[in-house]
């Protein structure tokens, strides 16, 4: 009988789970249930604060803020790159804790501090959004709001009187939002001088701390204490105002301003070679400064001498005394076609001795390279006199940052009365030809005529270029003319040169405030704009 039951049993089991899955099958297909509503869609706007929070327990700030942008792409690099950012970062924490704990660790007569382990973990730091500030000085404002809650394991072995002691900090939590200011922007990579870092708000920071293998944190207490402590040690530290000043270059170096004068007498020429059928030359001499973008000098040819004479005087501003050199090309001056080059040379600046006159004889050669044997064959010599003025150290010593307002004083030479007038054309704003976009800007002074140079297809153009014009009195009633051209990169006639607007500056502000930096709105253009800066520098 109870062989017979449990097959019965076993029997019944399997009919009535069969059974039971037909049935709830047919149900579920063919009977509806009738009390069941439509889902109520309604804006979010509508909802309260605690149902939004229940949906998005954490709203992104360029959400809550419109002036806050997404970085999404900035998130999406850098978790890419963690696994070796996570490297480098620890590298460098190794290398620079390493002898500041060598150096520190005999005054606590500790035997040795090591990282055991030292790794930041698998989770990046992730931007929840970043602003963006603008302003007319040379800088860059940036305040990104930084969110990480990574797993790093940082392991540190102390040895001391013949024991060792393992300090553990993991699940690190940072909050912080700091305000990034890249100033002063220069033109030379990474395009910036100085990095200054202030926090807007005191930062939160959250780990755990083994000591021995037991959490510290556990402590009653000693969690919260550890993190208003380390609040308030780093707000006094970098609560905006104070800042983190970390300097990437030097910015005298960086920015390029002037230096010193360089003044140059061009004396004679000797024995140069024929170079025209009737056996004479008509040399003349182009100057030029190295790493200058500005048009060469020249002297005036003198026709039919191969012995010439020029007593002729130039002057150029020097902005790196190391790095440059003066540049002399002898030409032979031909009415029709190209000119014949003569022979080249140069004077590097750092031969010079401050406010020392130095004469030099050149040998001219066939260009720069000294392995080259044709610059073994005699082309003749060039005399040159050389004088490098430095300026005085009163006016280098000023912060090179817009803000300050400082202006230099005019170079040793300039007239009593007189001074320099420096103009800067920085940029320019929605140009736009009818032909084309190749613009560049001439200056139009007392008849003297000065032009950047040209930037191919561009709207919103960036010359960052200075020009300088020695006065004999103060400009307060004249006016600097300031144009913007496109010229045609195509060889024709059609439509070589057109204007993208002009503006005429009156220079009496800048006599009286030394210093303008303005942007003026381009006259016979639609929305056109240009950013001059102008300064007036005299002697005294």
């Amino acid at each position: 009988m109870g062989f017979f039951g449990t097959i019965l049993g076993f029997f019944g089991f399997g009919v009535g789970i069969s059974i039971g899955l037909v049935a709830g099958y047919f149900l579920f297909i063919y009977v509806q249930p009738n009390n069941v509503e439509d889902p109520e869609i309604r804006p979010l706007v509508e909802e309260d604060t605690i149902r939004l929070q229940q949906m998005l327990p954490e709203i992104p700030l360029w959400v809550k803020c419109p002036d806050y942008d997404r970085v999404d792409w900035l998130n999406r690099l850098i978790q890419y790159m963690w696994p070796y950012l996570d490297k480098a970062i620890c590298k460098t924490v190794r290398d620079i804790a390493k002898p500041i704990i060598a150096e520190q660790i005999p005054k606590f007569k500790i035997d040795s501090v090591d990282f055991e382990a030292l790794t930041l973990g698998s989770l990046p730091p992730t931007f929840q959004g970043m602003k963006v500030y603008v302003t007319d000085e040379k800088e860059l404002i940036l305040e990104p709001s930084i969110k990480w809650a990574g797993n790093p394991n940082v392991l540190i072995a102390i040895k001391a009187f013949g024991l060792k002691a393992t300090v553990q900090v993991l699940d690190l939590q940072v909050f912080a939002a700091p305000r990034i200011t890249l100033k002063p922007l220069v033109p030379s990579f990474p395009c910036f001088a100085n990095i200054f870092v202030s926090l807007m708000e005191k930062p939160h920071v959250d780990f755990g701390l083994k000591l021995v293998g037991a959490d510290l944190m556990s402590i009653p207490g000693l969690h919260h204490f550890v993190q208003e402590t380390i609040k308030d040690q780093v707000g006094n530290l970098y609560l905006w105002p104070k800042t983190l000043d970390i300097a990437v270059m030097d910015p005298s170096t960086a920015l390029r301003k002037p230096v010193g004068i360089l003044d140059v007498k061009v004396v004679r020429a000797m024995r140069l070679k024929k170079k025209d059928l009737l056996g004479a030359s008509d040399p003349y001499v182009k100057l030029q400064l190295t790493e200058e973008n500005l048009p060469s000098k020249k002297t005036t040819v003198k026709q039919k001498n191969l012995n010439p004479e020029w007593n002729e005087e130039f002057s150029f501003v020097v902005k790196d005394p190391n790095s440059q050199a003066i540049e002399f090309q002898v030409f032979d001056w031909e009415q029709v076609g190209k000119h014949d080059k003569m022979g080249i040379n140069l004077v590097p600046l750092k031969e010079l001795y401050p406010d020392e006159p130095k004469v030099f004889t050149l040998d001219l050669l066939k260009n720069m390279d000294l392995n080259d044997v044709q610059n073994e064959k005699n082309r003749g010599q060039i005399v040159v006199e050389l004088t490098y003025k430095p300026f005085k150290e009163d006016d280098l010593a000023g912060d090179f940052d817009d803000s300050q307002k400082k202006v230099m004083d005019a170079p040793a030479g300039t007239p009593e009365n007189g001074g320099l007038l420096v103009v800067i054309v920085h940029e320019a704003q929605d140009v736009e030809g009818k032909h084309h976009n190749n613009p560049y800007v001439r200056l139009l002074f007392k008849g003297e005529e000065k032009r950047t140079k040209r930037l191919k297809k561009n709207r919103d153009p960036r010359w960052e270029e200075e020009f300088e014009f020695m006065l004999e009195e103060p400009p307060t009633d004249d006016k600097l003319y300031v144009e913007v051209l496109s010229s045609s990169s195509r060889m024709g006639l059609l439509h070589p040169k057109e204007s993208l607007g002009y503006v005429e500056v009156s220079l009496g502000d800048v006599v009286t405030n030394k210093r303008i930096n303005e942007k003026y709105h381009l006259i016979d253009s639609k929305n056109g704009r240009i950013q001059i800066e102008l300064q007036w520098r005299t002697s005294s």
